[in-house]
């Protein structure tokens, strides 16, 4: 699944955030966007776990600044 967290004032730690997800799905990949207020997040866990996960890596947005978006998967790669 791949998500979109809006980010308010100062950038997330993708550290962190990783860090935490990777407990889950040790294939997560993030990144942010140039201004650094969207991270998108593509992982296989559910949208409880992530906010639980985003929690837990210091990140106090609410789940209103996270949203799930349609996977741009080709399953070229068997994945």
């Amino acid at each position: 699944m791949q998500f979109i967290l809006q980010a308010t004032g100062q950038s997330p730690d993708l550290a962190a955030i990783e860090q935490s997800i990777a407990a889950l799905d040790p294939a997560v990949l993030l990144d942010i966007d140039a201004a650094g207020q969207a991270v998108r997040i593509s992982t296989v866990v559910t949208e409880d776990e992530l906010l639980a996960c985003l929690q837990q890596a210091g990140v106090r947005n609410g789940p209103q600044h996270l949203s799930r978006v349609p996977s741009q998967c080709c399953g070229g790669c068997g994945g």
